[in-house]
């Protein structure tokens, strides 16, 4: 059984700064890519940054500048540093991870529960 666990989300003023973890744990044999998602209400889900496990990155437009994905493989953790938050920020983020559970076996795709993040102006 895999699970991803969120933390970081909360309530922060525009122009501030949160910082959101996605810890995975359990049997795991090795993590691929690791991203972040959000979903503001009345929207779709929308990618905001990816990381491959070389360590390559990828951003939305949107948040390109702001935004910084890292990860921890050791930790099998994935890291979102948001500065300069604005309202149209305000969402509920998800992680995502593709993962092997045997060495060359399928890899799987999960998500966390959740984190709300919400930007007041």
């Amino acid at each position: 059984q895999v699970q991803l666990v969120e933390s970081g989300g909360g309530l922060v003023q525009a122009g501030g700064s949160l910082r959101l973890s996605c810890a995975a744990s359990g049997r795991i044999f090795s993590i691929n890519a690791m991203g972040w998602y959000r979903q503001a209400p009345g929207k779709q889900r929308e990618l905001v940054a990816a990381i491959t496990s070389g360590g390559s990155t990828n951003y939305s437009d949107s948040v390109k500048g702001r935004f910084t994905i890292s990860r921890d493989n050791a930790k099998y953790t994935v890291y979102l540093q948001m500065n300069s938050l604005k309202p149209e920020d305000t969402a509920v983020y998800y992680c995502n991870v593709g993962l092997y559970l045997a060495e060359g076996g399928d890899e799987y795709d999960y998500w966390g529960q959740g984190t709300q993040v919400t930007v007041s102006s």
